[in-house]
């Protein structure tokens, strides 16, 4: 489980309501072993629909933070409030996702040879060449916001012997009969306290994920399926053409490298120069394991000057080790330890887990 992927892409209700009002389906019984051999050895070749999420996760807003490309928009706005999207997939390379905000349309697609991400509100399309060699385009993690699948394979990642898995009864989503599977974990170091999967009764992918805090009943995080179609959508879906006026920017995405083993046999001798470590890149590192992961990001900066933000952080508890000193936020569900250094510790974890992450944290 990649906790930045997490916290980006799930959705809450709370005060929303719930989306399920359906009587539960009559369904063959099933042990929580043979529902999870089924999801994780699911395919399908496409589908399309449309997805709700929304996000309650007690987070502040931070007005100024950027990352070290100095970019404010994609994916931070997906951790509050409520967002809808159509989406469409096809194996292996093709996925469509247009949400729908107010007055405005965000679109992100590819074809698996091309990429598009196109902003309504700022009249701006950026345009991705994609290498011949697979490789995930820039807009993946918005991708994979509104992809429940996606979602779902993040939290059963983080099954072992400290997770609970169990089947908790049947309910209907998005008009399909659907099994209930809910994960627990067993160790006090995350802040999730539980996590509900609704899986389709045919296909066996999950239509719908809820996660809830330790600390009271409401969900904190959701996203779901209110319409969904598993019929292959056509190549036309994935194809993407700018609005007149719009300001196109292109950028050919570079081959990843491949990297040769080294013989175990072969010993470098004496005074030969280590091996120049391969870019990290925009994805964060991860420590830790399951549901005590914590995701890295590095190159973080904070705008000085900004009153909400130098407000947030003078009230924030400071902390220091060995790795360095920083600032612990905490909402009900994500903790975030911003270092002095630019890194960003944050997870589904308890303060003190991130703490302790620290010290194992790349700079």
């Amino acid at each position: 489980m990649v906790p930045i992927s997490a916290i980006a892409l799930v959705a809450g209700v709370g005060a929303f309501g719930p989306m399920v009002a359906d009587a539960s389906p009559d369904l063959p019984e099933l042990t929580a072993q043979d529902l999870l051999t089924r999801v994780q050895t699911a395919k399908v070749d496409g589908l399309s629909g449309t997805v709700r999420s929304a996000a309650d996760l007690g987070l502040p807003a931070l007005p100024g933070v950027e990352d070290g490309h100095g970019d404010r928009g994609g994916v931070p706005d997906l951790l509050s409030g409520e967002h809808t999207a159509r989406v469409a997939f096809a194996q292996p390379d093709k996925a469509r996702v247009s949400v729908l905000d107010d007055m405005a349309e965000r679109v992100l697609t590819t074809d698996g040879k091309t990429a598009w991400a196109y902003d309504s509100s700022q009249r701006e399309a950026r345009k991705y060449v994609l290498p011949a060699r697979p490789a995930k385009p820039e807009v993946a993690p918005e991708r994979e916001a509104y992809d429940p699948q996606a979602v779902a394979k993040k939290f059963l990642a983080a099954i072992d012997p400290s997770t609970k898995v169990e089947v908790t009864g049947t309910e209907k989503v998005a008009g399909r009969d659907a099994y209930k599977l809910r994960l627990v974990p067993r160790t006090d170091k995350t802040t999730v306290g539980s996590v509900e999967l609704a899986i389709d009764s045919k296909n066996w992918v999950p239509l719908e994920v809820t996660v809830k805090p330790r600390t009271g009943d409401d969900p904190a995080l959701r996203v779901g399926f209110t319409s969904v179609s598993f019929d292959v959508p056509s190549a036309g879906t994935f194809a993407f053409t700018p609005p007149k006026g719009v300001k196109v920017t292109e950028k050919t995405v570079p081959a990843p490298r491949e990297h040769k083993a080294t013989p175990k046999s072969v010993t470098p001798k004496p005074g030969t120069p280590k091996a120049t470590p391969p870019a990290r890149g925009d994805r964060p590192d991860v420590v830790g394991q399951g549901w005590e992961s914590v995701a890295v990001l590095h190159d973080a900066k904070i705008t000085p000057g900004n009153g909400p933000v130098d407000q947030l952080l003078a009230n924030a508890r400071t902390v220091q080790g060995s790795w360095g000193s920083g600032k612990i936020l905490t909402s009900k569900m994500v903790s975030a330890l911003i270092t002095d250094d630019g890194r960003i510790l944050v997870g589904l974890v308890t303060p003190d887990t991130l703490v302790a992450a620290a010290p194992k944290a790349p700079r």
